[in-house]
């Protein structure tokens, strides 16, 4: 199916700036959270990532579509709600693409929105704070459009990780065939470790990276209960990434709380799980203006620096914290936000960014041993 050329779109945001541009992939009208990306590559990966559930997504980079679609590199069956970029290519050249980036939207019924000058409205974004925003393919007018973006929620005091968690407990056994030295190392131990995942809206990315490392695991919704996860016996917890606003995700909040004082058994949260964790141990998170979503942000502590993927729009506020309780062991070194965490005497820990990588550097892949070894230990 081919898509009519340069059919007239624009964005409207909630302040009122408008920016006209031209329609790609599906045509209607989608509103959301405006926010951007500021990665060079993976916008198969950033796309499907559910930790986007909800918003329309900016690319700063110019050129996006150019490398097409394959069928591997998707991390999940949920989407972003729109697209803007500065151009984007029809004609994509890359050994490993099976589909017309254009047709692969269209297909989703994602809506983009091509020609605009991504630079200005990054401007605005960083300016002003993420935003709700409207991209129509429609004739609507302005105060319509207006109208609908007011009677859309923010997402601060929105609870999306219900809408991308699984439904029924599953197993992911799938391993990528990387990691041979570990693996060698571990061999022994390999049919032992059993991760259960709580699914806030879980990257394949990184049940891939689990299972590489020995690692069998049982995938289980949000609202899993204590009694559901210590039933499967398992070596080790998993807490994931996902969309939102942290504090509205109650079952996973109460969930983390019941397994840190039972204690017993290695936890490791990512990026929303990583901020459940904070609010377990009575911290707070706040909404940051315009997020962290790119490749190189680079976090540590005492001269040890990662360059890290990031994808969120929220942190933890480390004055809410407990000295006695948790130790901060990265802070994203662009604005000081808490990027992870360990328990003081516990196999307790999360980090706010993305050790799995997909797409972005591999810095931080170490955690996934070290959560490993945590686990081994116990065995």
């Amino acid at each position: 199916m081919n898509h009519p050329f340069k059919k007239n779109a624009k964005l409207v945001l909630s302040n009122g700036i408008t920016f006209a541009g031209y329609s790609f992939g599906a045509m209607g009208s989608t509103v959301g959270e405006v926010v951007f990306n500021t990665g060079m590559t993976g916008y198969q990966e950033v796309i499907t990532d559910p930790s986007y559930y909800g918003q329309i997504l900016t690319f700063t980079y110019p050129e996006i579509g150019n490398t097409g679609i394959n069928f591997e590199d998707s991390e999940s069956e949920n989407t972003v709600k729109g697209l803007i970029v500065r151009n984007y290519s029809n004609n994509n050249s890359n050994w490993r693409s099976k589909l017309n980036f254009n047709q692969w939207l269209i297909e989703k019924n994602i809506i983009g929105l091509y020609g605009v000058d991504t630079r200005a409205l990054v401007k605005v974004l960083r300016s002003n704070g993420s935003m709700n925003g409207l991209i129509t393919t429609e004739k609507n007018d302005h105060d319509s459009c207006l109208e609908i973006i007011s009677n859309t929620p923010n997402m601060r005091g929105l609870n999306l990780a219900k809408e991308v968690s699984t439904k029924n407990i599953y197993i992911s056994k799938k391993t990528t065939m990387t990691d041979f030295d570990l693996r060698e190392r571990l061999s022994n131990n390999l049919n032992k470790l059993k991760i259960v995942a709580i699914d806030f809206g879980i990257k394949k990315s990184i049940l891939n990276r689990l299972a590489s490392h020995g690692c069998e695991i049982y995938v289980l919704p949000s609202n899993s209960s204590f009694e559901d996860v210590l039933s499967l016996e398992p070596d080790g917890i998993f807490f994931s990434n996902g969309p939102g606003d942290p504090s509205t995700v109650l079952d996973g909040i109460s969930l983390a709380k019941s397994l840190i004082n039972y204690g017993k058994i290695p936890m490791f949260g990512i990026c929303l799980g990583h901020q459940i964790f904070g609010l377990a141990l009575g911290g707070k998170t706040y909404k940051l203006p315009f997020g962290h979503r790119g490749l190189n942000h680079p976090c540590g502590i005492n001269n040890n620096i990662e360059i890290t993927s990031q994808n969120h729009g929220f942190a933890i506020d480390p004055n809410t914290l407990s000295n006695e309780l948790v130790e901060i062991t990265h802070f994203n070194l662009n604005d000081k936000t808490v990027a992870g965490l360990k328990l003081i005497n516990k196999p307790i820990f999360s980090v706010q960014y993305h050790p799995e990588a997909s797409p972005g550097p591999h810095d931080s892949d170490y955690l996934f041993e070290k959560f490993v070894s945590l686990m081994l230990e116990r065995c």
